[in-house]
């Protein structure tokens, strides 16, 4: 396993038909969307996943974490969590859950603005939201606290 500050990343963001998927690399700083995976009531298809993270053999798993305004944790926290514990579960690589209140927001300005006609039903932001959730994680100040 790489060290911190040099690991791949494969960050998820959570949702209960479509789980968006971004790579990056910590030393970079940046990172890439990925096609997102269907998921049945938040239940992806764990074998799917198994080969994404076969694909890319990232060292750490982020989940983002969907917390209210008021930083307090809703439904879909809980769910998030679950499924953060169910990737360490069954594919043993270490998870972390980081806070990602007003990626989907962000996410829909960003397609917007690249011409996305609004249908996010049918065509989804979930990449871009995963990749607006990893690039925060990178960014974040307590990331240089956590390296060794």
């Amino acid at each position: 396993m790489a060290e911190a500050g040099q690991r791949l990343v494969l960050a998820f963001d959570f949702g209960t038909r479509r789980i968006g998927v971004a790579v990056g690399n910590e030393m970079l700083g940046s990172a890439t969307a990925l096609a997102p995976l269907p998921a049945r009531n938040g239940i992806p298809d764990w074998q799917q996943i198994g080969q994404l993270l076969k694909e890319w053999q990232p060292d750490l798993l982020v989940v983002g974490l969907p917390l209210n305004m008021d930083g307090t944790e809703s439904d879909m926290s809980q769910r998030a969590r679950k499924f953060g514990n169910r990737l360490h579960g069954r594919f043993g690589k270490p998870v972390e859950v980081f806070d990602e209140r007003g990626s989907t927001r962000a996410a829909k300005r960003i397609a917007r603005d690249a011409g996305h006609r609004g249908n996010y039903r049918d065509d989804g932001v979930d990449g871009i939201a995963a990749q607006l959730i990893l690039e925060s994680f990178f960014a974040d100040d307590t990331f240089l606290q956590r390296m060794p």
